[in-house]
């Protein structure tokens, strides 16, 4: 809607989303691990390794007024200036966008970004529901007891967002996820950072998370465990069909070409120094090409 600030319902299911990706950060990571995200969570492409939520100005706003007592007005998104005047004045979302965040609010959703594009979303939607049905289950049975026990539920809701937004919000992140300062500042926050499979895959059989999963009847630890021995084999296999090609690449073009390139410097050396000439920069450039082909 237009007024957040004053949707409780919307407020309570935001906060226990945030409450799932900072709870069960372990889980979503390695939930995504496998052979392809290597070379994008981080490094060449999508958002980083560090698992953190992305809630734009408007939300960002609304839960910091409810840490320091509560929301009462909704920041409006005000104008997109674009620059060229023969347009017209368009709107904008308050949410904004950041392509750099791994889970981020959209003007109404929440979207888990880190999914491989190689990869089937069936086991991080597995790991997502699950990680948001325990912290609804948690926030429904702390409402559920603080009515029982005379509480208003308004009142009930009001304190439970507040503490939820203390206790949850160095997950968020609205800034530059590809940033050196990020990475220094999530250290800081003690935020998980595995920046590769084989550090992201041991997450999957933590106690915390295996006993999340057995609590409500997904897997059991078998289960897990011979799901995850599957993706280490899978993972091995890639990695493994990765280096040969890149082996037979540079066997059969790269080094050739090199060696043909050396050769021809090699030739106009020769050639200048027989004519009497020293070249100092077409022997350095031989000295470099052929350090390179022997590597």
């Amino acid at each position: 809607g237009k007024t957040p600030h004053s949707n409780a319902q919307f407020l309570v299911f935001c906060a226990a989303v945030i409450r799932a990706v900072h709870k069960n950060a372990v889980l979503l990571r390695g939930s995504v691990a496998h052979a392809g995200n290597d070379h994008r969570l981080g490094a060449n492409e999508a958002p980083p390794a560090i698992i953190s939520i992305f809630l734009g100005d408007m939300l960002t706003d609304i839960f910091e007024q409810i840490e320091k007592g509560g929301a009462t007005g909704t920041k409006q998104g005000g104008i997109l200036h674009t620059g060229v005047s023969s347009l017209p004045q368009l709107p904008r979302d308050a949410g904004d966008r950041n392509r750099t965040s791994p889970f981020a609010f959209t003007g109404n959703k929440l979207e888990f970004r880190a999914v491989g594009s190689g990869q089937s979303i069936a086991f991080p939607n597995i790991c997502l529901n699950v990680a948001v049905a325990e912290s609804l289950d948690a926030l429904a049975t702390e409402l559920e007891n603080a009515v029982k026990g005379g509480e208003k539920l308004d009142d009930a809701v009001s304190r439970l967002l507040t503490r939820l937004v203390k206790e949850h919000k160095r997950i968020i992140f609205n800034g530059n996820g590809y940033a050196q300062e990020w990475q220094d500042e999530a250290a800081k926050r003690g935020l998980l950072n595995h920046r590769n499979t084989v550090d992201a895959f041991p997450e999957l059989v933590k106690p915390d998370v295996l006993k999340t999963f057995e609590k409500y009847k997904v897997l059991n630890e078998r289960e897990v465990r011979a799901r995850l021995e599957i993706a280490i084999e899978q993972y091995n296999k890639v990695v493994n069909i990765e280096g040969q090609s890149m082996t037979h690449l540079a066997n059969r073009y790269i080094l050739p070409a090199g060696l043909v390139y050396q050769k021809l410097v090699a030739e106009s050396v020769s050639a200048t120094k027989a004519a009497g000439v020293d070249c100092a920069e077409g022997r350095k450039l031989l000295g470099e090409v052929c350090g390179l082909t022997c590597e």
